[in-house]
């Protein structure tokens, strides 16, 4: 094993599935010799070239379209969205498109194209067009998978595994989870797409907790060790979602928060919620608590974006207030 940083380990993964297969190329704004704006495809451009790692102009429509066709052709392209955010202008490339192409030729074709984008933003002071975390969005869209990087770990085995899979994959990346560091096999993995992780057991309260969120949530089983014996469960897909899993940890503790960094309405919490209700209805003493963010946008200044988007803090509270504790 070794340390990398979640940009590091995407960027390994990226080397590697260009190195491994042919029909697999690179297209986005500003990823070729600049890197991307967060430089995750550093030093790729100079080991593969012009033809395989492709700078667009400023058109998120062009880069997502054309991939979707690319794909139909037998390559994997794997195109690069600056921010979340920006995905509205290339949505009818996925709702309409790429992720109806089977439907709509029997079965007769595949689309495997990859979509990177980044979530989040908040800690950053972003701002509203550039804080958002849309994966829930891609949820509602039939024929795609979503997938959420939480770890240099499972960023590096997850997105190998999306650049393989034939159908189309969005694939969210967190901008404050870039330079956290984590342990990463030395050797060529991949982790399988629909299978949630538990990332620390525990007994008393099961937390689901997302990109970001797992990481608070880890640090507050942390924290109340001893005193709550706290169980955190990664979904990592959110489509297809390991219901399973998430239905037997919330079988064993009997409560449930659910902390999501996207909008509460109609959003991956209350979904996630509402099939672990389904599953375990008869296990559970109280309701599942659900964390996200409330119906606004989120907000330029530090202090009314702390208010907005979920914290540990939260998810204490959430943890503390379920009952029989």
């Amino acid at each position: 094993m070794t340390e990398q940083s979640m940009r590091e380990a995407i960027n390994d993964a990226l080397t590697e599935e260009l190195g491994r297969d042919e029909s697999v190329y690179l297209i986005g704004q500003d990823i070729a010799k600049p890197g991307g704006s967060f430089g995750v495809t550093n030093g790729i451009y100079e080991e593969f070239g012009g033809d395989r790692v492709i700078d667009t102009p400023i058109s998120e429509a062009a880069i997502v379209g054309s991939s979707a066709g690319a794909g139909l052709t037998g390559t994997r392209p794997v195109a690069e969205i600056m921010y979340a955010d920006f995905m509205g202008l290339a949505v009818d490339q996925v709702m309409n498109q790429a992720g109806l192409f089977k439907y709509m030729f029997g079965g007769d074709v595949s689309v495997p194209m990859t979509v990177r984008t980044v979530n989040g933003g908040s800690a950053f002071n972003a701002a509203a067009q550039h804080s958002k975390s849309l994966h829930g969005l891609f949820m509602h869209m039939p024929g795609v998978r979503v997938v959420l990087a939480t770890t240099p770990y499972d960023a590096k085995g997850l997105l190998k595994s999306a650049i393989r899979s034939d159908d189309p994959v969005l694939f969210f990346e967190h901008m404050e989870l870039y330079n956290r560091e984590g342990e990463v096999p030395e050797n060529s993995y991949t982790l399988p797409l629909g299978e949630a992780t538990v990332e620390r057991e525990g007994n008393d309260v099961t937390v689901v907790a997302t990109q970001k969120m797992a990481h608070y949530a880890l640090d507050v089983a942390e924290s109340l060790a001893g005193e709550i014996s706290v169980e955190v469960v990664n979904p990592r897909t959110v489509k297809p979602l390991d219901t399973e899993t998430l239905a037997e940890s919330a079988k064993k503790t009997g409560r449930v928060v659910v902390a999501d960094e996207s909008v509460v309405q109609n959003g991956p919490a209350a979904y996630i919620a509402e099939r672990i209700e389904e599953e375990a209805f008869y296990h559970l003493e109280a309701p599942v608590e659900i964390l996200g963010v409330d119906d606004t946008p989120v907000p330029f200044s530090p202090p009314l974006a702390d208010a907005v988007v979920p914290d540990a803090d939260d998810i204490e509270t959430a943890v503390r207030s379920m009952p029989r504790l």
